[in-house]
């Protein structure tokens, strides 16, 4: 599933091509918006909202998509061959006279009066990338997550609804820079406002790469500290990176802590997904 920064990217994308523009051609491929036609409107903007993308229009209706796992909004030129999937995974297509845009395989699409959006995203947390992230968002976010006081950190980072845009990855990844695996309770993770701090300025660093890098480092394998890195040994203290699947049966994600430098409870190696060492 899309990390925050990488919906950031995409609605940076849709924006440049639609933003301004009369839509010359609007075909929604799902059952309830089969006979929608919004051709004539001008998209106004495209704004991300944690995982999700809002797209308003001039009519005050706004067209809201989420690609979750396999979901992908793609750009084209007037003319251009369509890449991104057979014809029949196309669920959207907004074109203008200057770009088209098509999404493919997107499981969430709905319209919605821009004014009740928050029906569709009310429910989510402060958004770590929101231009108007302050103080008091940090606060809120540490508030929602110390409610459940023995989750565990990684399930109440992924959980949208305490703080929006944190994926696998950066769960991660925060957990390994923060020191506790993801297994540890909230209650038992020291300096969660500082962990909250440092996931937006994580996320805030990315926003614009082409390439997602937390260690600092851009040579290609060390860009991340622990994720992805079930074959390889930490960067940190040369142990092997560990992996193991986390969350509910049925919502499980591959989790990756290096056992050394992290420290909290952790699944049987029983359990462990193969790799090196």
């Amino acid at each position: 599933m899309p990390e925050g920064d990488s919906v950031w990217q995409t609605a940076a994308r849709l924006g440049d091509a639609l933003v301004g523009g009369e839509l010359t051609r609007c075909d929604l491929r799902v059952p309830k918006l089969a006979t929608v036609d919004l051709a004539g409107e001008i998209v106004e903007s495209v704004r991300p909202r944690g995982k999700h993308l809002l797209t308003r229009f001039s009519n005050g209706w706004t067209l809201h998509s989420h690609m979750r796992m396999e979901g992908r909004w793609q750009i084209f030129e007037p003319g251009e061959s369509w890449r991104g999937g057979p014809t029949h995974q196309i669920r959207a297509i907004l074109g203008t006279k200057r770009r088209i845009a098509v999404g493919y395989r997107l499981p969430v699409l709905e319209l919605l009066r821009t004014t009740q959006e928050s029906l569709a995203v009310g429910h989510l947390g402060p958004d770590l990338l929101d231009p108007a992230w302050n103080d008091p968002s940090a606060d809120e976010a540490v508030r929602r997550i110390e409610r459940e006081p023995r989750r565990t950190i990684g399930e109440a980072l992924l959980d949208q609804r305490n703080l929006a845009g944190i994926g696998n990855i950066y769960k991660s990844e925060l957990c390994f820079l923060t020191g506790v695996t993801p297994w540890t309770a909230v209650a038992d993770v020291p300096d969660l406002p500082r962990l909250v701090d440092r996931a937006h300025r994580l996320l805030l660093a990315n926003r614009d790469r082409p390439m997602r890098i937390t260690t600092g480092e851009t040579r290609p394998g060390r860009t991340l500290w622990v994720y992805g890195r079930k074959r390889d040994v930490c960067m940190r203290c040369g142990t092997p990176v560990r992996a193991a699947d986390q969350g509910a049966l049925g919502e499980e994600r591959v989790t990756y802590w290096c056992p050394r430098c992290q420290e909290g409870p952790s699944p049987s190696p029983a359990t462990w997904r193969p790799g090196r060492g």
